[in-house]
């Protein structure tokens, strides 16, 4: 085996049959690739599974944040009492005829940037803002969507503000979370005679499953920012998947808890009749009833259906919030009632939101695109007023509603059309044809039913196509049940569309208090993280490689000639794959050793691909997606292993994150390492 040659760079070359080379080349070589900079100490194999220790922090209390795109709380539950889970005390402020148990994801800066509001108390300060003022105030609201639909995302990301101005993202996070870790703790301390010191806090922050590592490591950064934890204790946050959280808490419930779309005979040895409560005004009253009290007890044991479920049976979590649908698949493991899941997670950008879309759609067809823009720039607070009054009618939608809805329109929009256009609201709608939005003289738009459930059509229907190929996955067949959760789940034109579409091939099932779901469950996933076993890599994950050059095999453009060897430069050699099944316990271990004697710092580059059929790393589709950072200490002067270092990593690919750990077997301590999603 010939030794690793010394290089002008901190890093690696991996040499997949066992040889060690590395990667600079003259400057007359623009084909290679610096980006392959390891080196394997034994040859290459497929990834080796090794169980991993679980080590369990006396933590004395679990405190899940749900962080969702339109509304958002927290709740905590005590270890000491892990069947009671309790829900966050009433907000401030909220709108009538609402539970209010979540308030708006809705963040208020002032115009230094300084922290002022959030939820309810942020919403109605920036409404009673004098429209001259209220242009100077950063005023968010459902960001969270931002952080999936960059693709780019970094530290460095910025938000707008609804006045146009720009604030890191983290920043916004950050205060945010800031905010829900002052009221969770005021909260704590008044329940617990006793104080409770951060380190015995484990935090959890929900996701949606469908997120990519950056977006997940931008929330630990964010709690980081936020003061949550310290990134030195980072086992005390844990990122949850939204939709993972809601099958959690679906698997305590009880038949009375639980909302069955229809009671018709249904497919998959299921008889009618089934004593789950398909009665919505009985179920509505329960939920009416237990609402006094914010503190939810959980089933010791799995709930009545999931004690009827045998091993093997499938069901499909549909997690429908404000920003996302969010697929997954899981599979009952009796005795233990673990769960594993079946089929990577799949969804969209296919929620509550498109339906304000649509409405902001509407508007602009009406008025006028131009007007719409200046108006939201203009009179912004007015413009939250007129979504806000939106958002109440749109809960009241339903496919079976007769009578029109009528939408108040600010007096600020109505005189600022007159002076931008020298024509009335009312002319407006009569110029535009538009037979299914009227004008009241009460100054309301009033729409028939049917256009309002139109504005819902297009964001449906990409649910019901996402849920329909994920069903035809050869994975997923024979799901008994579909399960659905999340906030826009309350809607009865969503309920309707699905227990149409599926209400023949499975079971459609609402948790009572569906809003709630994930949050819930999310507290449970931070008493026992361990609950699902089984979880499938989203990407296929690798390093760059080199490896022997084979003529006839590699193309001449990989060829890098280095002391008189032929390397092939540019190997994906593959870490795990796409939808391949990672047991929770068990991880991808390798043995690497530096380029250089002196070396003190490793960088090694890794790269994705939604696809398994990857070869080199500059195939189309692949990126680098994160770098991991090894940190060496200087071993002792005596030590008998004093010269080329072996480090062992270890890669985890089970749990929600991915994570390293890594050993400098001559000083036979821990190295401190970090995959970096965010610094590419």
């Amino acid at each position: 085996m010939s030794t690793a040659l010394d290089s002008s760079m901190d890093s690696l070359q991996i040499g997949t049959n066992g040889e060690r080379s590395v990667t600079p080349s003259p400057p007359n070589s623009p084909q290679h690739n610096e980006s392959c900079n390891i080196a394997p100490l034994t040859p290459s194999q497929s990834p080796r599974h090794q169980a991993r220790t679980h080590h369990s922090h006396s933590f004395s209390v679990v405190v899940a944040i749900d962080f969702g795109t339109t509304s958002s709380g927290y709740a905590f539950s005590f270890t000491k009492d892990p069947e009671a889970i309790h829900m966050m005390r009433k907000w401030e402020g909220g709108d009538p005829g609402v539970a209010n148990q979540k308030t708006p994801t809705s963040l208020l800066l002032t115009p230094e940037q300084k922290f002022h509001s959030f939820g309810f108390t942020a919403r109605d300060y920036y409404h009673d803002l004098d429209p001259e003022d209220a242009r100077e105030w950063l005023y968010f609201e459902k960001f969270k969507m931002k952080i999936h639909s960059t693709t780019d995302l970094t530290m460095e990301t910025e938000l707008e503000a609804v006045n146009g101005k720009r604030v890191k993202a983290l920043e916004v996070f950050a205060h945010a979370l800031s905010f829900f870790k002052k009221h969770a703790l005021q909260e704590l301390k008044e329940q617990c005679p006793a104080s409770v010191e951060n380190y015995e806090i484990r935090w959890v922050i929900t996701v949606p499953a469908i997120w990519k590592q950056p977006a997940k490591q931008f929330m630990r950064e964010a709690a980081y920012m936020a003061g949550l934890i310290s990134p030195d204790d980072s086992d005390q946050l844990l990122i949850a998947l939204e939709p993972e959280a809601a099958s959690i808490y679906c698997r305590k419930l009880r038949l009375h808890q639980l909302i069955e779309l229809s009671d018709k005979p249904l497919a998959n040895g299921f008889e009618p009749g089934s004593p789950i409560n398909s009665n919505f005004r009985q179920a509505r009253e329960q939920l009416r009833r237990s609402r006094h009290s914010r503190t939810f007890v959980v089933e010791t044991g799995m709930g009545e259906l999931w004690s009827e479920m045998q091993t093997g049976d499938r069901y499909i979590v549909a997690d429908c919030g404000g920003g996302t649908v969010d697929l997954t698949v899981h599979q009952i493991e009796q005795p233990q009632g673990t769960l594993k899941e079946l089929y990577k997670a799949s969804g969209g950008p296919y929620g509550a939101l498109g339906v304000d879309l649509a409405f902001e759609k509407l508007l602009c067809q009406i008025f006028g695109k131009d007007f719409i823009e200046t108006f939201k720039a203009k009179r912004p607070a007015a413009w939250v007023d007129l979504m806000i009054a939106f958002e109440a009618r749109k809960r009241t939608a339903s496919p079976r509603r007769a009578n029109p809805l009528n939408i108040s329109l600010p007096f600020s929009f109505i005189d600022f059309y007159k002076k931008h256009t020298g024509q009335s609201v009312e002319a407006a709608l009569k110029k535009s044809s538009m037979n299914i939005v009227k004008w009241s003289s009460q100054g309301m738009l009033r729409m028939t039913s049917d256009a309002m459930n139109d504005l819902f059509q297009e964001t449906i229907d990409h649910i019901l196509h996402q849920i329909d190929d994920l069903m035809k996955k050869p994975d997923v067949s024979g799901v008994k049940f579909l399960f659905l959760v999340g906030g826009f789940a309350e809607s009865p034109v969503l309920q309707h569309a699905v227990q149409s579409a599926f209400g023949k091939t499975c079971r459609v099932i609402i948790p009572q208090d569906v809003g709630l779901t994930i949050l819930k469950g999310a507290v449970l996933f931070g008493l026992d993280p361990t609950i699902v076993r089984v979880r499938r890599s989203p990407l296929t994950y690798g390093v760059g490689v080199l490896n022997k050059f084979v003529e006839g095999k590699h193309p001449k453009e990989k060829l890098l000639v280095k002391e008189g060897k032929n390397w092939c430069t540019d190997i994906f050699d593959r870490f795990v794959s796409v939808d391949q099944s990672v047991a929770l316990g068990e991880v991808v271990k390798r043995s690497y050793t530096p380029a250089r004697l002196a070396q003190r710092k490793i960088i090694i580059n890794i790269y994705c691909s939604a696809t398994d059929d990857v070869v080199y790393i500059t195939d189309p589709g692949v990126r680098k997606c994160g770098t991991i950072n090894l940190e060496l200490s200087e071993p002792e002067e005596n030590s008998p292993r004093k010269g080329r270092r072996e480090i062992q990593a270890s890669m985890q690919f089970g749990d929600t994150e991915i994570k390293v750990t890594a050993v400098d077997v001559a000083t036979s301590k821990s190295v401190k390492a970090m995959i970096d999603f965010l610094s590419n």
